[in-house]
């Protein structure tokens, strides 16, 4: 007798199927009748309520509308984004989202708030092994919504020290970098964020042991994102933060100052 297929699709994905299929019940609709409210096929709603595929944002949205379901799809919703980063970084995207200050030091890539699509997407030109390009898009799509934290209310107050190094790694070709480096000049006109870049002239520094994003969480505690070959730690025993803290500010006043990492960032792009 043949055995069940097991559902192998993710506990958020089998939860958010779960609601939207409880909720359209409730309503009294079929798939195909819910499919036409929210101008897909019953076959799209069936996808997404059996996990044979993923709810996209505008599936999310317009399923919301259509039940008028109060903010409970949503909800389930956010548990499916979160699986769009990568597991080691699940738990941080969480605190970055609702921190009042982020301060990062980045090494060997420019810092993925910061990051354009098309140099995420070009990152994973150099991925071993490979990464399926359905994850690839996921992925991409998931750093790009990010950067809602730039327009957050409560503002939230961002710091981002970069390695000159970073900056000359011509991720994507000349284009790519192009556009990236007049987005960083974009993104330093914020009143919110102050970008300073660490020149590769200057020999020594505070964090010469690796990157680090600081973390100040709604209750005032302090935190250390700690993270390097898919691997992740978060620092929070108060005396290691406050070395890593402190090391942090003093990269500050090493780096140059936001003025000047402007005009280095130009200089870079008039060199392509």
């Amino acid at each position: 007798m043949a055995q069940p297929k097991k559902n192998s699709s993710s506990p958020a994905a089998q939860y958010f199927a779960e609601v939207l299929r409880m909720l359209r019940t409730k309503a009294g609709l079929s798939q195909t009748e819910l499919g036409e409210r929210m101008a897909y096929t019953g076959a799209a709603v069936s996808a997404v309520e059996t996990c044979a595929k993923p709810a996209t944002d505008e599936f999310i949205e317009a399923a919301e509308k259509a039940l008028e379901a109060g903010g409970l799809i949503a909800a389930a919703a956010k548990y499916l984004r979160l699986e769009r980063y990568p597991a080691h970084f699940q738990g941080m995207v969480q605190l970055e989202q609702d921190a009042p200050t982020v301060s990062s030091y980045c090494v060997q890539l420019i810092h993925g708030l910061l990051q354009t699509e098309a140099y995420a997407c070009a990152l994973y030109d150099h991925a071993v092994p490979p990464v399926d390009p359905e994850e690839i898009e996921h992925h991409v799509a998931a750093r790009m919504e990010r950067k809602a934290l730039f327009d957050r209310k409560p503002v939230a107050m961002i710091s981002m020290v970069l390695e000159e190094a970073a900056l000359r790694r011509h991720i994507g070709g000349a284009s790519v970098m192009g556009r990236q480096y007049e987005y960083l000049v974009e993104c330093a006109t914020r009143p919110n964020l102050a970008l300073q870049v660490m020149p590769m002239g200057r020999a020594g520094h505070a964090c010469l042991a690796g990157p680090m994003t600081v973390i100040e969480t709604p209750e005032e505690v302090t935190l250390v994102y700690l993270e390097g070959q898919g691997n992740s730690h978060l620092v929070s025993k108060p005396d290691e933060v406050g070395v890593l803290a402190r090391r942090y500010a003093m990269i500050r006043t090493q780096a140059l100052n936001p003025e000047e990492s402007v005009i280095l960032i130009e200089q870079l792009a008039g060199e392509l």
